[in-house]
């Protein structure tokens, strides 16, 4: 027969539990409205930056500037953002599957990979399985800024210059809802030309720029990369924190679970064992009365 004493321990370690699901789940719902919020502000100035850039370069030539070069794919770089924490259900998992299937296309493809990890959960499985790594950053979502976005988007955006690498990838989960997050896998260089296609001919209106539209573009072109590897960056946060939150809701629903069940058996251990003890004192004066 179990011993209550060790039923009541386990449901304290149980209703422990519990309270510091919750508490994590209230803290990850702070947060996520904090990181909502700023990815919300964030995304009508990205989408005016797109179109500007839309506009501007459907009227200048394709080699006006670096980062719209399309060269022979020889060098790429996969950018994998992940979370630094577990207890996120499989937020991690699921982008560190989604971003060894790219790598494993890349290599198909006979391409020489470099891989850069942001946040410590994708650094430490690529780290167990020996896969080389060329920059990690740790910790970078903790208080990250644009600064701080704009400093990854700069040191690609040199390498890609500089023919060091002629593609960059950036493999991160994008915030749909609290409920449905998506891995995306996203071209960052060269700047996709569906991005900055032409209209067909006929449906243009001429403009005429100040300054100049190729100095508009040495503009505006990196701060596009650089604010697209902002948002990625606000994206995965948001959706890392609707994780959390969703993962320690449903741990605190199993651990309320668990206490009903360990306090029902309880109950029925305390039952059987008075019963037996009435029945020993039962049996203990029938035998009294029939020795006398």
């Amino acid at each position: 027969m179990p011993n209550t004493r060790d039923i009541r321990r386990r449901i304290r370690s149980v209703q422990n539990t519990r309270q510091l699901t919750k508490a994590m789940k209230m803290v990850s719902a702070a947060r996520l409205r904090r990181a909502q919020q700023a990815m919300v502000n964030a995304r009508p100035y990205a989408q005016k930056m797109a179109d500007v850039l839309h506009s501007l370069a459907a009227r200048a030539s394709p080699l006006a500037h670096p980062l719209l070069a399309e060269r022979e794919l020889r060098r790429s770089e996969v950018v994998v953002l992940t979370g630094d924490r577990g207890m996120c259900g499989s937020f991690n998992a699921n982008i560190i599957r989604r971003a060894a299937g790219v790598i494993a296309e890349e290599e198909a493809a006979h391409r020489e990979m470099s891989l850069q990890c942001v946040g410590r959960k994708g650094r430490d499985y690529f780290r167990r399985r020996r896969r080389p790594i060329r920059r990690e950053r740790v910790d970078f979502f903790r208080s990250f800024g644009y600064a701080a976005a704009a400093a990854i988007a700069r040191e690609l955006m040199d390498r890609f210059v500089q023919e060091e690498i002629d593609s960059v990838v950036v493999v991160y989960n994008e915030f749909k809802s609290a409920l449905q997050p998506r891995v995306v896998v996203e071209r960052l260089l060269p700047v996709p030309r569906a991005e900055v296609q032409a209209q067909p001919e006929g449906t243009l209106e001429d403009y005429i720029y100040e300054p100049p539209g190729p100095e508009l573009l040495e503009e505006l072109l990196p701060r596009h990369v650089e604010w697209q590897v902002y948002r990625a960056c606000l994206e995965s946060a948001a959706a890392e924190h609707a994780a959390r939150m969703n993962a320690m809701e449903s741990a605190t629903r199993n651990a309320g679970e668990m206490i009903d069940q360990l306090t029902l058996f309880l109950n029925r251990v305390r039952q059987a064992s008075i019963t037996r003890e009435i029945i020993e004192v039962v049996s203990g004066a029938e035998a009294l009365a029939e020795s006398l």
